[in-house]
């Protein structure tokens, strides 16, 4: 908001001093992500910033570290690079591995969660549910219990019923990831039904529409910038979840934070800075959409102009 010509000056210094407060704080949140971003092009296997770097010598910095996340775990990472040597990589290098696994991972468990989530909250909306607010607070305490009480419940629940018997790849990860989820769809859902004209349903009744057809036809175009919105917290949720994994996961079971963690406890390799650089850019371009998300469904509902 500028500053009005007619501010006096105690109120022209509050004024510039709180930026500059918002200023440092947002250094401060941002800074690391500053740090790792030219670390991951090190091209010296430390952590730090080297001579070269700081005199912004190109000898200092390589792409090194992200060409290590193809060829780390292959059989012939020295063959020529044809169609032969991709195959080997998609087969064997541990970090595609680890992003396969993610994908399939967080793609399930986004879908269960959405869909349960949405369903959730189309229940929370309507004012005549009995125990809306004790029911609310159940389902979205995920959010709330730290995340290794819920790893630890889901590995001894998990063990007493032998979930690790039925013989369904990553099902228990997909299930504890789809519960971290569902919060958040809830959350963003429920925020879009908030200004939901619901005589918008009862006109489709009155027209003969069963539930179903309405719900399609007449609350999901509406709300489905929620819906998506949702579905992308619940993606990046379980995308960067490592302690559910840590706890339930198989051995054949490793996604990036887990190949992440372990890479930091086996080898410190600058590698891991790579993968942090390709997340902080992914996160960025999904939390771009979630705006434009956000930015859409308040003018489908009239909360803003345009």
């Amino acid at each position: 908001m500028a500053l009005p010509k007619h501010a006096s000056p105690l109120e022209r210094v509050w004024h510039y001093a709180y930026l500059v407060i918002c200023a440092l704080i947002f250094l401060f949140l941002i800074a690391p992500i500053l740090v790792i971003i030219p670390l991951s092009f090190n091209a010296e296997p430390y952590f730090t910033f080297t001579d070269k770097m700081l005199s912004l010598d190109a000898e200092g910095f390589s792409t090194r570290w992200y060409d290590l996340l193809l060829t780390f775990g292959m059989l012939e990472p020295e063959a020529p690079r044809d169609s032969s040597w991709w195959a080997d990589a998609w087969a064997n290098a541990q970090w595609i591995q680890a992003t396969k696994n993610s994908i399939i991972i967080g793609f399930f468990s986004t879908i269960l969660a959405t869909t349960l989530g949405t369903i959730a909250a189309l229940g929370l909306s309507r004012p005549e549910m009995p125990g809306r607010r004790a029911v609310m607070a159940i389902l979205i305490s995920p959010m709330i219990v730290p995340i290794i009480i819920t790893a630890t419940g889901l590995f001894f629940f998990y063990s007493s019923i032998g979930i690790q018997d039925w013989g369904i790849p990553y099902l228990g990860i997909i299930l504890a990831h789809a519960t971290l989820g569902i919060p958040f769809v809830i959350i963003t859902v429920t925020a879009t039904l908030v200004g939901f004209d619901h005589s918008l349903t009862r006109a489709a009744a009155n027209m003969g529409a069963d539930p179903v057809t309405t719900f399609f036809k007449v609350q999901m175009p509406l709300i489905l910038p929620g819906v998506i919105s949702g579905a992308l917290f619940a993606f990046v949720t379980s995308f960067d979840e490592v302690v559910v994994v840590l706890f339930v996961g198989g051995l054949d079971e490793q996604t990036i934070p887990r190949q992440m963690w372990n890479g930091i406890r086996e080898q410190i390799s600058p590698a891991i800075l790579s993968v942090a650089t390709i997340l902080v850019v992914i996160s960025i371009a999904l939390l771009t959409v979630v705006e434009l998300l956000r930015r859409r469904s308040e003018k489908l509902r009239g909360m803003s102009p345009g």
